[in-house]
């Protein structure tokens, strides 16, 4: 027998994907959760060329990494292409989305009913803790470009790394 099944128990392990540019105390709490729910969790930078970010893959990557790191559970990595592409590449059942809002519900259930019907890959909704049920990265870019306060939305690294970015130093 070769594969995962071969390699004793299996792991159970999901996917919480998006762009992170910067990654916020919003998503940090979602793959809190999620690592306290899975074996492993794999954060996933989806890479969309058409979109100029603040901060490069590698940059947010390296972000991703540092404010993770005490979970133990969670790697982290690039992927361009369909996200059900990913996940059947290493077979991962599952998906994991924080929602903010009932607009945010409307778009993802379709995107979990289209990523079913590709691949049978489920996806599990996690309500966004009410402290930050209104926080986004746009936001957070926008309110720190005008130099807002936002230490409280974003880990200290980040904040440091968004006033380096931005010249506030």
């Amino acid at each position: 027998m070769t594969g995962p099944e071969s390699e004793g128990p299996q792991l159970r392990r999901a996917v919480c994907p998006g762009s992170f540019d910067p990654i916020t105390n919003g998503h940090l709490d979602i793959i809190a959760r999620a690592s306290r729910l899975y074996d492993v969790v794999h954060v996933v930078v989806m890479i969309n060329q058409s979109k100029q970010g603040l901060f490069t893959v590698d940059e947010r990557i390296e972000l991703i990494r540092e404010v993770t790191a005490e979970f133990g559970n969670v790697q982290v990595e690039p992927y361009h292409g369909l996200l059900v592409d990913f996940c059947k590449q290493r077979d991962i059942p599952a998906i994991v989305k924080g929602l903010r809002a009932v607009s945010d519900f409307d778009y993802e259930l379709q995107m979990a009913q289209m990523n079913n019907g590709l691949s049978g890959v489920e996806t599990l909704f996690i309500p966004t803790s009410p402290t930050y049920s209104f926080l986004s990265s746009s936001l957070v870019k926008e309110v720190a470009t005008w130099g807002g306060d936002i230490s409280h939305l974003v880990p200290p690294v980040v904040l440091e790394a968004l006033k380096g970015r931005l010249g506030q130093e």
